[in-house]
């Protein structure tokens, strides 16, 4: 339609400018029924995503046999105050039986196809449902990149068939992909010692850190708006608040919390009576190595055990009471709590292990100590006692990962 000037001529109106096409994101991971850290990472990332880009989700919902689950007894409750962002599409859902759900994907795919799915990665478990959705990504043509939080989990590596399976059958999977996303070069380096340079090197591959987890924070009152008094806290033997340690997480044994208890036991009372442990995670594998060494404390009444996985408003209180995390982990090579930590702000003391090195880089509350050096642990602790209230500002972002599930879609186009 033409337009008229202020002296009544026609003039035409001008071209709109070519805006670039947003990307149109898949991303197929775990749904909240199965609850863990990558539903979290997950509904994370599309929210940051979304923001720039057409994103849409395929949550896997029963991701294995129930009974099955170690966490079998809270599936399906509510503990988790994330949700998706509303602009996040809901394609549906897959189940470990697949179902008709499957093929009501595959139809999706040929009609409606993505720029880019991207699989979140990290069990075995999933092995089978991924192969299939690689079949019908390839036949609908749409690129297929797979984002590693752990190349195999340490459960299933140390069982010898399930060992087997995940390095067979992934190498299938590699194939059918055409792009990799790495949180830090330690996991791109076990993922070239399991399947070679060559397997690499066909990928197109980043590296990008993992984002902040916001969600776990208690939101602070401002001093005019408090309506009540701090709940009482037990003090040290000379009066002042004692610097509070937290243990969270799954409990595992790699996670090493023994480590803690131990470190602890080897204070003089002098030493322990400055401290209080929390303890707060739900038991895995069978692993009652902790729970055993808390009950023989010689300071037990200083530990509190909350052996189950807690709501998000509970974990926030936890986080919002403790001075520090301690992480004595084997190995790792990412770890939902340190991510907790560090948006809160606390100091967090860890073993120098795997990918968590990298993850605290650029961390100034991080204090790393020597894998199983268990009077190493007791030090730093005793370290943090006059400099407990300090905090520090979380230099992470879901920025690079932004960027690098963009870039997989660009290189692509």
């Amino acid at each position: 339609m033409p337009l008229r000037s202020h002296t009544g001529a026609t003039v035409e109106r001008p071209a709109a400018p070519d805006l670039p096409a947003r990307r149109r994101i898949m991303l197929i991971g775990p749904g909240f029924r199965f609850l863990s850290g990558l539903s979290v990472y997950t509904c994370s990332l599309a929210n940051a995503l979304v923001e720039a880009n057409d994103v849409s989700v395929v949550l896997l919902d029963r991701l294995i046999p129930e009974r099955l689950y170690p966490g079998a007894h809270r599936v399906g409750h509510q503990l988790t105050s994330m949700d998706y962002d509303p602009r996040v599409g809901r394609v549906g859902t897959l189940d470990w039986y697949w179902g008709a759900s499957a093929w009501r994907l595959t139809r999706e795919l040929m009609a409606d196809p993505p720029d880019v799915i991207v699989l979140q990665w990290w069990t075995a478990a999933t092995l089978h449902t991924y192969l299939m959705v690689a079949r019908a990504a390839a036949k609908a043509g749409i690129p297929l990149v797979l984002e590693f939080h752990e190349v195999q989990d340490t459960g299933e590596a140390s069982v010898p068939f399930v060992a087997a399976y995940c390095r067979r059958f992934l190498t299938h999977l590699l194939r059918r992909a055409s792009g990799a996303i790495f949180h830090n070069q330690h996991d791109a380096d076990v993922f070239t010692a399991l399947f070679g340079q060559e397997a690499l090197g066909r990928l197109n591959t980043v590296i990008a850190p993992h984002g902040p987890y916001d969600h776990v924070t208690k939101p602070k009152v401002p001093e005019a708006l408090r309506t009540s008094e701090p709940a009482a806290v037990t003090t040290a033997v000379d009066g002042t608040k004692p610097t509070r340690i937290l243990s969270f997480g799954l409990i595992r044994p790699y996670k090493g919390i023994e480590d803690l208890i131990q470190s602890f036991d080897a204070m003089t009372p002098e030493q322990a009576a400055q401290f209080e442990i929390d303890v707060v995670g739900e038991t895995w594998e069978g692993w009652t190595a902790p729970a055993e060494s808390i009950e023989q404390s010689r300071y037990r009444d200083r530990i509190r055990f909350e052996n189950r996985y807690v709501t998000d408003s509970e974990a926030a209180e936890y986080f919002d009471n403790a001075d520090v995390l301690v992480l004595p982990y084997r190995r790792g090579s990412a770890s939902g709590p340190l991510q907790i930590a560090m948006n809160n702000g606390i100091f967090v003391v860890l073993y120098a292990v795997g990918g968590l090195v990298e993850a605290v880089r650029d961390y100034p509350g991080a204090i790393l100590v020597a894998p199983g050096d268990v009077d190493g642990l007791r030090r730093a602790l005793l370290s943090i006692v006059g400099r407990r209230s300090e905090r520090f500002a979380d230099p992470h972002t879901w920025s690079p990962l932004v960027r690098a599930v963009e870039s997989m879609v660009e290189v692509n186009r």
